[in-house]
């Protein structure tokens, strides 16, 4: 169990309405374990000054009211670009310094209004641009499983939060692999759901057109309370889709394993995967069958591209959504700057992080005058391609089954200095992203260094609750169990 309370949102549920243990008590409990080990671990930006508060709060109405819900009293860190009202709000950027947000993201508004607890904020790669959140301005996060190793990234701060046992569950986002990637590296469950399934008004813009907000946690099943309460359309966020979110939870009560059809590209599991995580996958591929699935192979021609499509495209959106950091509305400015433009030039030099500008210049780069029509335009007639394949793919199947990342964590420093090997630490996971469709990581066991696989599985618009039950069926066989850094600490952070 990762805390002495509960091992899931329904026996806290169980607990707190049976009188255990208040909801006050878990929330010190997890703030204390925070305080006690996250000076090691770095998963958290802050926490919040108002948890215990809120906590008390919610025992005394309890206790005239009843609990409306799972989610009441249940505590939750949310990544660092999601705002929060009257909180700071950083994106893990110097630039950000000092700015407190006028408006709560309706994401985490919505998990309020179900009784969440927001515990604090976590760490990420600086405005979510990373793979191993070692772009962070204010330090990287290290990974549970080996403090010598990344975490992921770009939601980093989150997964190790989750893995850690600082939260039970946590909000990242998903740009191009931001929550799956991390989830894999770190042993939970990571989740980005469909484009337009749950609102963005109030995260913070990287890419407008691929952001996605979604959970980790320990179970499918907390992952799929999260996404129901977070989930519907929002008058704050044009993209949203007025769905039902309760489908999600109909959907993984009548998904069955049996009949079941496994999409296979057989073209992901060739050079450049680790030998390990194809070997565990497999393993995941027979039980899977084992229990009545059945695997059809699926073509995905164009997904090979999506790697150049993706760091055309993002990096394009990057470049006029970060034109608003200027030193002049909020955040940073450069005192000592002279003209506006000097001002505009140093405030950005000094606030941005080197792998931020480097995105920022590439976007700049594909949207010139003349390089639009080479770049940018050709790009997204890919991606319509890449999403065609899906679409195409999902006519002989049910949910894809890939690898999450290509390569088990990898050891601080290892890519820093060469981008490119970063940027294809999410060669899996990017094509979900451009096609807008629900993927999540799960864990498939650990490789021979004890360190987590994740598995990677993609479904067709609006199938959540369909690959949460798969992920569910996964977990049973391959629970990667408690890191080493959790089980070092078990004894510590107690209730203060």
């Amino acid at each position: 169990m990762r805390n002495p309370f509960f091992s899931s949102m329904a026996e806290f549920a169980a607990g707190r309405d049976e009188g255990r243990f208040s909801i006050e008590e878990v929330t010190r409990y997890f703030l204390g374990r925070a305080r006690e080990i996250d000076g090691t671990l770095h998963a958290c930006l802050f926490l919040s000054d108002n948890a215990i508060n809120r906590a008390r709060q919610l025992d005394n109405r309890r206790q005239r009211e009843g609990a409306p819900s799972p989610f009441y009293g249940f505590p939750v860190m949310i990544k660092d670009n999601l705002e929060i009202k009257g909180s700071p709000t950083t994106c893990a950027s110097r630039i950000l310094e000092g700015y407190r947000s006028l408006r709560t993201a309706t994401a985490v508004r919505r998990l309020l209004a179900q009784g969440a607890v927001v515990l604090g904020k976590t760490n990420l790669d600086e405005f979510a641009m990373g793979s191993s959140t070692e772009n962070s301005a204010f330090g990287p996060t290290k990974n549970p499983w080996d403090l010598r190793r990344v975490p992921g990234g770009s939601s980093g701060g989150s997964a190790a939060a989750v893995a850690a046992g600082i939260a039970p569950l946590a909000l990242g986002s998903d740009t191009g692999g931001s929550i799956r990637q991390p989830a894999a590296f770190c042993g939970v469950i990571g989740v980005k759901p469909t484009y337009g399934r749950i609102s963005r008004s109030g995260l913070v813009a990287f890419a407008s057109s691929l952001d996605q907000i979604g959970p980790f946690a320990t179970g499918a099943e907390d992952a799929l309370e999260c996404l129901v309460a977070m989930a519907g359309q929002d008058p704050l966020d044009m993209t949203t889709v007025a769905r039902d979110p309760e489908e999600m939870r109909r959907d993984f009560d009548r998904t069955s394993l049996s009949g079941l059809r496994l999409g296979i590209p057989e073209a992901l599991f060739g050079e450049g995967l680790d030998p390990e995580i194809r070997e565990r996958i497999g393993e995941v591929r027979q039980r899977l069958v084992g229990a009545g699935a059945r695997e059809e192979p699926v073509g995905l021609p164009h997904s090979a591209s999506g790697i150049n499509v993706y760091y055309v495209l993002a990096t394009s959106e990057a470049a006029s959504n970060l034109c608003r950091f200027d030193g002049v509305r909020y955040g940073r400015r450069t005192a000592k700057a002279g003209a506006l433009r000097e001002m505009y030039e140093e405030t950005r030099d000094e606030g941005f992080g080197l792998e931020v500008k480097r995105r920022i210049l590439l976007g700049t780069f594909a949207l010139s005058a003349g390089y639009q029509e080479a770049f940018y335009k050709k790009a997204r007639k890919v991606q319509a391609m890449i999403r065609r394949d899906f679409l195409e793919a999902f006519t002989r199947c049910d949910l894809l089954v890939t690898p999450t990342s290509p390569t088990p964590p990898f050891a601080f420093g290892e890519k820093t200095g060469d981008p490119l090997s970063m940027y294809l630490s999410d060669i899996y996971t990017i094509t979900a992203n451009l096609a807008g469709l629900p993927a999540l990581s799960v864990p498939a066991g650990r490789d021979k260094n004890g360190l987590p696989v994740g598995v990677h599985l993609i479904g067709p618009p609006w199938s959540e609750g369909r690959l949460l039950k798969v992920a569910g069926e996964i977990s049973r066989y391959y629970d990667p169990g408690l890191p080493p850094f959790h089980a070092m600490s078990a004894g510590a952070g107690g209730v203060r």
